[in-house]
């Protein structure tokens, strides 16, 4: 079934909204929810529809327009259906008025669209309805241009682009001194002269 969802906004990464949560234990996949939204806004996921695995669950997501919509099922839900609720979804986000999304600056904030999502969620919980079936009857014969990922390396690829960037940022602070034209002048000054300085201690040294 459709347990969880979540309206984002691509560039920042910053999510608008979001649908019930029923169940304490999907607190943590909302965490989990936040971070492939995340990772969309960083380009280090791809914004096509995409399905990330997660333990028995799936996150199936789409970009449209600037803006992603996420929604968490049962790895056994049906993805054809799981895309549908998210297109429904996206049909009445486009009545919203764009300019109202851009001004938004707090977490979920867009609390009249939580109540849509309530309303369109209700409709796809049972897999079983008229509706529900003539929709995957439908597309029966048509296979879903979905990319399909593991939430494991999605976050291994993370940890690793972060210890990168902190080796980067580490070699910055430490370098600039070294790297730096003034150092390299007072080289090229003062060498020479340290050069001819030792050279006169030994022969001083060496007549003695």
């Amino acid at each position: 079934m459709v347990k969880l969802t979540i309206v984002g906004r691509v560039h920042d990464g910053l999510p608008l909204s979001q649908g019930p949560i029923y169940d304490e234990g999907d607190i943590v996949y909302k965490k989990h929810a936040e971070f492939l939204l995340h990772e969309i806004s960083l380009d280090a996921l791809p914004p096509s529809t995409t399905t990330i695995f997660l333990h028995n669950h799936c996150f199936n997501y789409m970009v449209r327009n600037g803006v992603c919509f996420i929604t968490l099922c049962d790895v056994s839900y049906p993805r054809k259906l799981a895309f549908h609720y998210l297109q429904d979804l996206q049909k009445e986000f486009d009545k919203v008025d764009p300019q109202l999304v851009n001004q938004m600056t707090k977490p979920y904030s867009f609390v009249k669209f939580d109540n849509i999502i309530c309303n369109i969620r209700r409709q796809y919980i049972d897999t079983r309805t008229q509706a529900n079936l003539s929709k995957l009857n439908a597309d029966h014969k048509q296979e879903l241009d979905v990319l399909t990922e593991d939430m494991s390396l999605v976050v291994e690829r993370r940890r690793r682009s972060d210890m990168i960037e902190r080796m980067k940022n580490a070699h910055k602070s430490t370098s600039p001194v070294w790297e730096s034209k003034t150092l390299e002048v007072i080289a090229v000054k003062w060498t020479p002269i340290t050069i001819i300085f030792i050279v006169a201690l030994v022969l001083l040294w060496s007549s003695l």
